[in-house]
């Protein structure tokens, strides 16, 4: 293999502009932030075509401090995340920042001129409370930012994009939601978080970022980013994605036969079962099926003509106990609630004899007085006082009259005292009817029991027989089912084959597209390597698979994060070819710290800056920021557009500390 390689060399990199081209489809000519609308502009930074490098001096490598710099913390992350934003991100900072900087600055904005194939779209978007956002073309971005009318929202530069760049079935082939537009997928890919590490081509935005992204720019499942990557690159077509949407159809229903083959089986082996517990079978006796299902259907039939011979009882002879035990039932209540009644009432009768019993003695005195009177008032003996004479009392008490109501009284008494009797009598001879009709309730109940159960096991004998025969001719049904289901996994699984090799031969079809890619890669790798190093890119069934080779297959955090690098401008030069889908423009936030070596990282600044002046015109922006210092020569215009540092506040990108 390496005598092979050998004979066919890894040719320098190439890049062929299409005629007509002088400038790149789509870059970002300026970021401006304000205060507020119309207020101090805070920063304003023109980008250029080509090479632009946004410095944060870190250490002693600041040229005008004598101080050691303090390079992180500058803004360099929030100004790629700025332009994001001007190009159509929902969101610039996470929740943290945003409310830092919504609060220092509450009407603050950020605008961007957009170039769009010569045309300057101008977009304005709030910072703060402001809740505006202009897209315009060919607007003043000064003009735009003080606009009071109704906003145009975000939405205009992204149609734009995806129309002029993208095109419309570029959003179908990369299998997004009907609604969805396709430029914020790419977009994800062109500015790939920091947090991502440029540890993989297809980790794009990070959970870690809040940026908001949508699917499937982020999240874990990478198959739907190939899937978009390939879409950007023209490497698929609608007839390979119409075989990927077959392939899961297929695959659906593969899964769904045979899920139904597996309830299917469990059903049977559950029938199978209660059928030989409920006929009494022994495991041991039985045939395989499907004999056995046979046996299983003949002891069925057997058990079931058994229990239709079975007595199928005296309905009106139940009926007629329910009855009687009813009637029993209301005979016992019936007694109940009248002994009751008479208990409540004896204690009332009782209290009225007590009473009668306590006005006899009153009554009884008044008559032995009335024989014998005494004045009341002076004492004297009434017949002294008549004889003599009293000035006082001249009227004598009545003793006929007295006896007469003691009499009356102890008839009202021996009366009460019968009453008393009478109900003490009623409630003594209520008792044995009581216990009369507990017994007659007993026998009843008993009764109504034994036909119940009698009923009830001649029915239940029935039902387990009519089940048993049920479950037979369901067993055997099942076997036909069973059978069919296995001959749908057979032919799904057969179509399912078949599909996936075609989907592999369209595979195998982008292998040319692969392979320009491959062969930009393996250059840049050379570039930047030296040496007899080289790089491969091939399209697997299991997604991208990226080499490098050194002395040897290597792959340390260096040279992952260099697959990345070389990778994204790989496709970058793709693009400027016109052979991609997407405009060829790269944001890269903070590569170095990537743990990107120094000398592959100056190597590929110069790389950079070489395909800028062979290309005359640079038709495609980089965007690069960085802690460590730009190689000589490029640490200054037009290069580096920007010096940010991260002390004092004043020199950080907002001019402020949060």
């Amino acid at each position: 293999m390496s005598q092979q390689d050998d004979l066919f060399p890894v040719p320098p990199l190439s890049v062929e502009v299409p005629q007509g081209l002088k400038e790149p489809r789509l870059w970002v000519r300026r970021l401006k932030i304000w205060e507020a609308p119309g207020g101090e502009v805070i920063r304003d930074i023109e980008l250029r075509p080509g090479l632009n490098i946004i410095w944060s001096p870190d250490g002693d490598d600041d040229p005008n401090s004598d101080v050691r710099a303090i390079g992180h913390g500058s803004g360099k992350t929030l100004f790629c995340r700025l332009l994001r934003y001007c190009l159509g991100e929902v969101r610039f900072a996470d929740e943290v920042q945003r409310d830092a900087i919504s609060t220092t600055l509450l009407n603050g904005v950020v605008g961007a001129e957009v170039i769009l194939d010569g045309a300057c779209w101008a977009v304005v978007r709030p910072l703060g409370a402001q809740r505006k956002h202009f897209a315009i073309k060919d607007g003043d971005l000064d003009a735009v930012a003080t606009m009071e009318s109704a906003a145009t929202g975000i939405e205009p530069l992204i149609d734009a994009i995806d129309a002029a760049i993208l095109g419309e079935g570029t959003a179908q082939l990369a299998r997004l939601s009907p609604d969805q537009h396709a430029w914020p997928i790419a977009l994800a890919w062109a500015s790939r978080d920091q947090e991502c590490r440029f540890d993989d081509v297809l980790d794009w935005r990070s959970p870690a970022s809040g940026s908001d992204a949508p699917q499937p720019a982020s999240g874990d499942a990478k198959g739907p980013r190939l899937l978009a990557m390939r879409a950007f690159l023209m490497a698929i077509t609608e007839d390979e994605q119409a075989a990927r949407r077959r392939e899961q159809e297929i695959s659906v229903q593969l899964d769904e036969a045979k899920r139904q083959r597996s309830f299917l089986e469990w059903d049977q082996t559950r029938r199978v079962d209660r059928l030989v517990s409920d006929l009494g079978l022994s495991d041991t006796s039985l045939p395989e099926m499907p004999l056995l299902l046979d046996s299983l259907k003949s002891a069925a039939r057997q058990r079931l003509a058994a229990a239709a011979k079975l007595p199928a009882g005296n309905s009106s002879e139940l009926s007629a106990a329910r009855n009687s035990l009813q009637a029993a039932r209301a005979t016992l209540r019936e007694a109940e609630l009248k002994v009751t009644g008479l208990e409540v009432k004896l204690p009332l009768e009782e209290k009225i004899l007590s009473q009668l019993n306590s006005e006899i003695p009153g009554l009884s005195a008044a008559a032995q007085t009335a024989t014998s009177p005494i004045c009341p008032i002076c004492e004297v003996p009434l017949d002294a006082a008549l004889a003599e004479g009293c000035k006082l009392s001249h009227r004598l008490p009545d003793a006929a009259q007295c006896r007469a109501r003691w009499n009356a009284k102890q008839q009202e008494v021996e009366a009460q005292e019968q009453v008393v009797s009478g109900v003490r009598t009623e409630i003594e001879s209520t008792k044995p009817e009581i216990a009369l009709a507990i017994q007659n309730v007993q026998q009843a109940e008993e009764r109504v029991r034994r036909l119940e159960e009698a009923a009830d096991a001649r029915n239940t004998t029935w039902r387990t027989a009519t089940r048993s025969v049920e479950d037979a001719q369901r067993c055997a049904e099942l076997v036909d089912e069973l059978a069919a289901a296995k001959t749908t996994i057979s032919s799904a699984d057969s179509e399912l084959q078949r599909v996936r090799e075609q989907v592999r031969g369209f595979e195998d079809k982008q292998a040319q597209t692969i392979g320009a890619i491959s062969q930009k890669f393996s250059a840049i790798v050379r570039r930047l390597l030296g040496g007899d190093a080289k790089g491969t890119i091939r399209l697997t069934g299991k997604g991208l698979e990226i080499s490098v080779e050194a002395g040897g297959d290597r792959r340390t955090a260096a040279i992952e994060s260099l697959k990345v690098l070389a990778f994204d401008l790989s496709c970058l030069c793709l693009s400027i070819e016109g052979r991609t889908r997407i405009p060829a423009f790269l944001i890269h936030d903070s590569p170095r710290e990537a743990d990107l070596g120094q000398t592959i990282y100056d190597e590929y600044f110069q790389l950079l800056k070489q395909l800028e002046e062979e290309l005359s015109g640079a038709v495609f922006q980089y965007v690069v920021t960085t802690t460590t210092k730009p190689p000589q020569g490029l640490n200054r215009e037009p290069w580096r557009r920007v010096l940010l540092r991260g002390a004092p506040g004043s020199e950080r990108l907002l001019r402020r500390d949060l």
